[in-house]
């Protein structure tokens, strides 16, 4: 008997499901966050700002020292948004590429940040496939060859029954999708595209079996106008121009090619008839840009101007720095960040956790990785996250279950703790042995 074990990607934030945050106050342990109460209710109001359409070209920045949540934080925001609202994430070093140019780099994830909800009416013939005959022809090519030339079908709907005639194209669709008596399909009127969207529950079946998406038939007319909603961002926009306007260019061709202020401007001014003529709606999302001391001044000076556009997203920041050099520059500043942009920003400060706020977040790693630990296991644990760091003891999790499944033991032992803090060294230690050995090493 084989036994199949299913594969689970276990990263350093799948366990955040949200802020925490009920009727605008911080729980102190809810969906995954712990502690940060004034930094998570505050996330919260940007996040209620951002529904309402009151956050757009607007920027935040997360303040604190390493391993104080600031990427839970901008995570747990993500997942309030959910998945309609576009939320894209970068490190701050990203934009430094022998391809493209670090503009380039910002004003496409600015633009990936930004969504358009595409409203299009389309004139469909809809229904249950009652009756369906294919003609075939010989290929002009090659008469032994049967081609389908053309097809005869019958569809019906609660209300109605209609027998339509089309070409090869319609035909071969059907051929290529197995359509067949007693499936519902939808026909574009205009392109003649066809969508096969599932089995007709009230068809006879001799099998109790399908193994298809058993559907409703469709009531009304055939013949009706359908609306259909498509979610792209300005970036898709901006590649289906520059491409040639085909939608399966967004699928085909190098990505690494600039996109010309010109053919930005022409999907602006497009997008912006279609939201006056009601047929788009814009989605503004959030840009996060982690380790934000990393850009230099050509990139902030790029940034503070297009926080001014009218389509700017929401951006976040993210730094752990002090007074540090703005990159480019020998000029010192707050975050590394220049004064005239830093005071547009709503700043969100966290805070070291304390021994209590670490202790529940080592339990809910626990969990996560599926692992148990003796009392005296996960004391030892938390001693060395208070010594060292929260992320140090997050890390050792992994090996500490490896060193316990290799015992045979149901719960990590405080020997299996000590043993991989001594296989995985903290940075404290990696620096201490690094000065002892100084003269050894390679300037």
């Amino acid at each position: 008997m084989s036994v199949t074990v299913r594969f689970e990607r276990i990263g350093a934030h799948t366990h955040i499901k949200g802020l925490g945050v009920v009727n605008g106050k911080a729980q102190f342990i809810a969906q995954g966050m712990v502690g940060q109460t004034k930094a998570r209710e505050a996330a919260y109001i940007v996040v209620q700002m951002i529904k309402k359409g009151l956050m757009a070209g607007r920027a935040i920045l997360l303040a604190g020292p390493p391993g104080t949540g600031k990427t839970a934080i901008a995570v747990a925001i993500a997942r309030e948004l959910g998945k309609d609202v576009p939320f894209i994430s970068m490190s701050g070093s990203e934009i430094y590429s022998t391809e493209l140019k670090k503009t380039e780099i910002l004003m496409r994830a600015l633009r990936k940040a930004i969504g358009v909800k595409i409203k299009d009416l389309r004139e469909v013939i809809e229904g249950e496939v009652k009756k369906l005959e294919i003609k075939m022809a010989p290929h002009p090519y090659n008469p032994y060859q049967q081609i389908p030339q053309e097809i005869r079908i019958t569809l019906r709907t609660t209300d109605e029954e209609r027998t339509f005639t089309a070409g090869s194209s319609v035909a071969l669709s059907f051929i290529q999708q197995g359509i067949r008596e007693g499936d519902v399909v939808m026909i574009d009127k205009e392109t003649a595209r066809v969508v096969k969207l599932g089995r007709s529950k009230e068809y006879p079946s001799p099998y109790e079996i399908e193994g298809e998406v058993l559907v409703e038939r469709p009531r009304g007319p055939i013949i009706k106008e359908k609306e259909f909603v498509y979610v792209m961002t300005l970036h898709d926009l901006d590649l289906k121009e520059a491409r040639g306007g085909s939608i399966f260019s967004l699928f085909f061709g190098r990505g690494e090619e600039e996109i010309s202020n010109e053919t930005r401007k022409a999907v602006d001014e497009w997008v912006r008839k279609m939201v006056d003529e009601g047929m788009a709606e814009i989605i503004p999302g959030v840009l996060f840009i982690d380790e934000v001391h990393m850009l230099d001044i050509e990139a902030f000076a790029f940034l503070n101007r297009a926080l001014e556009s009218e389509m700017a997203p929401i951006i976040i920041f993210a730094s752990n720095r002090g007074m540090a050099k703005i990159r480019g520059t020998d000029v010192v500043a707050p975050h590394g960040i220049p004064l005239d942009l830093l005071d547009r920003l709503l700043i969100i400060q966290t805070e070291p956790y304390n021994r209590e706020e670490v202790r529940e977040i080592l339990k809910i790693r626990m969990k996560e990785e599926s692992i148990e630990m003796e009392p005296s296991a996960f004391e030892e644990l938390l001693n060395l996250a208070e010594k060292n760091s929260l992320r140090y003891a997050i890390m050792l999790m992994g090996p500490i279950k490896e060193i316990m499944l290799r015992n045979n033991r149901d719960k990590a032992s405080i020997d299996d703790v000590k043993e991989a803090s001594e296989l995985f060294i903290d940075y404290k230690t990696s620096s201490e042995i690094l000065k002892k050995y100084e003269e050894l090493y390679l300037r």
